[in-house]
């Protein structure tokens, strides 16, 4: 199956096709970085925050762990995606659908981590924390319907068990914080 995808670059419009492999590949790149994005920095934050830091060193924490991982998950991206096609043709291949997959990865850890971190900039910590886990929790819920939607699969089971995978993750942060700020 090809899918024909309409792009805009200086007022021109190209086409590309995509066959759904490729979309699959990008579909996953965008969910693995949504997920991860979300799961870990308001499992972090989360830690952070019930440990009894300032506002200021959680936000500063935040911003170094959404950059970092947003670079890191990218680049881990672009080699793992590499590795796999060139494995996959048994021959050196263009880095082209590896580099889109990897800005993908980027954009999507980048800006889905500002979701917990965002109420940590116009509430007190005590306030925040409670606001980031639930508007994260939201997030995941709703990855998974839009995820479901795309592939074509139930949207419930699919958004409960993006709830139930990234709020364990979740969890930890907040169990991490708590033994630690009870030392």
């Amino acid at each position: 199956m090809t899918i024909l995808v309409q792009l805009r670059y200086n007022d021109q419009v190209m086409f590309e096709r995509y066959s759904k492999n490729v979309l699959a590949e990008y579909l996953r790149s965008f969910v693995f970085g949504v997920e991860d994005s979300l799961a870990s920095t308001v499992g972090l934050l989360s830690g952070v925050a019930i440990a009894g830091v300032s506002r200021e060193t959680i936000l500063l924490t935040g911003a170094i762990l959404i950059l970092v991982e947003s670079f890191s998950m990218a680049m881990g991206d672009f080699l793992s995606e590499y590795s796999s096609e060139s494995y996959m043709r048994q021959a050196e291949v263009s880095s082209h659908r590896s580099f889109i997959a990897a800005l993908i990865m980027f954009f999507s850890y980048l800006l889905a981590g500002l979701i917990p971190l965002f109420p940590y900039f116009i509430l007190t910590p005590e306030f925040a924390v409670w606001l980031s886990i639930g508007l994260s929790l939201l997030a995941l819920f709703s990855l998974g319907i839009v995820g479901a939607k795309i592939s074509n699969i139930n949207a419930l089971r699919s958004g409960f068990r993006m709830f139930l995978v990234g709020g364990a993750a979740i969890f930890v942060g907040i169990f991490v914080g708590i033994f630690f700020s009870n030392r």
